[in-house]
């Protein structure tokens, strides 16, 4: 185990920093778990602890603001202690964890309670979106100053949407009142007829059933009136379609406070995909909304690319092998991504034109944080020292029994990727060291 001093200098790495506008070579200065200063160039200050990190990028601490650590109640999936682990070695130095566990966060105590067992475990920032109606029935909204009071930083029915209009009304003008941020789960189930697939020729040919898209638009297009009337702050979770898209690119022209984050799955594979080599569909690329069509993936990544999704989260949702083990149609929904996010992202997006590294450590570290208002997201001086170390140049293949989450259902077992996010430094302490970078730490 590596411990760091209470005193160090990382020197000679590219700094990213969207919130000061920063991408040079430099180095910068950890002192008592603050950022206490930082420069450009390669001469650094001394005497102290000094680390070369040449050919690595240092950039704010990477915030996933939607992740499901499964605590109270499905421990055999996640726990907030592995789900910590699995998000600071996919270099997140915070994470936002959704309501949906049993019982469901809709309590003070119960988010008090999920804060402390982050804080005990201490290896990231876990913070709490709570539940926007009681047992997340959409029916009776929670006391919202109360849970915001215990902790919450967001609100939230995830995994179903509001579709009673006057709760969704009410839940909304709380979420004005209390300052705070809705972010559903935009579904009309009686739209969306719970299918498990992207209607088209894949699905058919599978004998699939299909959830139509309009379930999760038609939602998106009420909530976003009710938006312009309330004036609450709304971001929509794990957008997937075109036209989802280029609705909020409306909305933020016209003024709303609405904000949009797109998971890497929607960015990064089709309903295509969910065909597997044996010709079967495959459970761990199962997930609601559903793989969509080739026509909404490049929506997407336009949106990302263009700025109309803010950010990327995860919607890390873990399940037990025994239950993706089988039929498709009987799994659950949801897959993983703390561990494979930034690499699998980088290498499909760092290409795109007018795309690279520091829009990248925008849509994951800075927007985020602006979204939740919770800090983080900048290397300013004096800001807590949560950083993320990315080897841009490190080869390596996607392995799901190298996972240090508990779960194993990710869609992208086995894919090749060039880049690695190889240290996590919370509050100027090491969460997680690559191998790679443990050698440099340890030698001065």
């Amino acid at each position: 185990m590596i411990v760091l001093p209470t005193e160090y200098v990382l020197a000679n790495a590219r700094l990213i920093d969207p919130s000061q506008a920063l991408d040079d070579l430099g180095w910068l200065r950890v002192r008592d778990g603050r950022v206490a200063d930082l420069g450009v160039g390669t001469k650094s200050p001394g005497p102290m602890p000094t680390h070369d990190l040449a050919g690595l990028i240092i950039c704010p601490g990477l915030i996933d603001i939607h992740v499901h650590l499964r605590e109270p109640g499905h421990s055999n999936k996640e726990t907030i202690e592995t789900g910590s682990l699995a998000a600071a070695a996919g270099g997140f130095t915070a994470v936002c964890c959704m309501p949906n566990t049993s019982p469901p966060l809709d309590t003070p105590a119960l988010v008090a309670w999920v804060i402390g067992q982050g804080n005990n475990v201490g290896v990231c920032r876990v913070m709490v979106a709570a539940a926007a109606t009681r047992g997340r029935q959409g029916r009776e909204p929670v006391n919202f100053a109360e849970l915001k009071r215990a902790g919450a930083v967001a609100f939230t029915d995830d995994g179903d949407g509001i579709e009673d209009a006057g709760v969704a009304r009410a839940v909304l003008e709380q979420v004005r009142n209390c300052d705070s941020v809705f972010m559903p789960h935009c579904e009309y189930k009686t739209v969306s007829h719970r299918g498990s697939m992207h209607p088209g020729d894949t699905a058919r040919r599978l004998g699939v059933t299909t959830y139509d898209p309009r379930g999760e638009e038609d939602m998106l297009a009420r909530d976003l009136d009710l938006v312009a009337e309330t004036g609450a702050r709304y971001h929509v979770a794990h957008i997937s379609t075109a036209r989802g898209v280029e609705m909020v690119r409306r909305a933020k022209v016209a003024g709303l406070p609405v904000t949009a984050e797109a998971s890497p799955h929607h960015l990064l594979l089709c309903d295509q995909d969910v065909e597997g080599a044996d010709g079967l569909p495959n459970p761990n690329r199962k997930m609601s909304p559903p793989l969509r069509s080739r026509e909404d993936v490049a929506a997407c990544v336009a949106g990302v690319i263009d700025g109309t999704i803010d950010c990327i989260a995860t919607d890390h949702a873990p399940h037990t092998a025994h239950e993706k083990g089988g039929d498709f149609e009987a799994a659950p929904t949801g897959v993983i991504g703390l561990e494979t996010s930034l690499a699998c992202l980088a290498g499909e997006l760092v290409s795109q034109q007018g795309f690279g590294w520091y829009q990248l450590v925008q849509r994951m570290s800075t927007a985020p944080a602006e979204i939740l208002r919770q800090g983080g997201g900048t290397l300013r001086v004096d800001a807590p020292a949560d950083l993320t170390v990315i080897d841009p140049n490190l080869h390596w293949h996607i392995d799901p029994e190298k996972f240090r989450s508990r779960s194993r259902n990710t869609p992208f077992a086995g894919w090749p990727v060039s880049c690695k996010a190889v240290g996590s430094v919370c509050a100027g302490n090491l969460s997680f060291v690559d191998p790679s970078l443990g050698l440099r730490l340890e030698s001065r």
